[in-house]
């Protein structure tokens, strides 16, 4: 299974979105938003701003393995 690699990314400070290719092997744990600069973290016992933020979690979540 291979898995999805596009996100839409919702910023929290301005709700802007933004579709963003999540890296395959690795958490991103920084995003600036586009539109304010905000830089979010990941919220405390998720992995990445992905699976934070985004519509669709990091590809090892998908794949059910380990992250980071």
């Amino acid at each position: 299974m291979k898995p999805v690699l596009d996100s839409e990314i919702t910023c929290p400070e301005c709700g802007h979105q933004e579709v963003e290719k999540m890296p395959e092997n690795a958490c991103q744990y920084f995003y600036e938003c586009k539109s304010c600069k905000s830089l979010l973290k990941p919220k405390r016992g998720d992995c990445c701003v992905f699976c934070s933020y985004g519509d669709t979690p990091c590809p090892p979540i998908q794949l059910d393995q380990s992250c980071c």
